[in-house]
C-alpha cells in the first residue's frame, strides 16, 4: 500500500513540474520562488488566501478556478494532500480525453 501511495506521490510531482514548465517565465520564476522550502508560511498563507477566493467565487472578483491552485500550492506542505489531487486530476484528464474522442499517448 505504501509504495502506490509513494508512486501517486510522486506522479503528482511529476503533473505539477511539467505544468511548471507551460508558464511563462516570469510566472514561473514567481511559483519556483515561492515554493522554495523557506518561504513555507508564506505559501501556506498565499494557498489558503486561494481556497478562500475559490470558496467565495459567487462574487465577480474570485473565481473556481482559485480552489484547486490553493490546495496545489498546499500540497507542497502537507502531503497527504497529493493523492487525493492525483486521484482527481488523473480522473479529470481521463474524462477530457474521453470527451474529446483523443487517446492519450501513455
Amino acid at each position: 500500500m505504501e509504495t502506490s501511495i509513494a508512486a501517486t506521490e510522486r506522479a503528482w510531482d511529476a503533473r505539477i513540474a511539467h505544468l511548471l514548465t507551460k508558464l511563462p517565465d516570469r510566472l514561473r520564476s514567481g511559483v519556483g520562488w515561492l515554493r522554495e522550502p523557506s518561504r513555507r508560511w508564506l505559501r501556506l498563507a498565499a494557498a489558503a488566501l486561494l481556497i478562500l477566493g475559490g470558496v467565495l467565487a459567487i462574487l465577480p472578483v474570485f473565481g473556481l478556478w482559485m480552489l484547486p491552485l490553493g490546495l496545489a500550492l498546499m500540497s507542497d506542505d502537507i502531503p497527504w494532500l497529493k493523492v487525493p489531487l492525483e486521484k482527481i486530476a488523473g480522473g479529470l484528464e481521463r474524462l477530457w480525453f474521453r470527451v474529446r474522442g483523443v487517446r492519450k499517448a501513455d
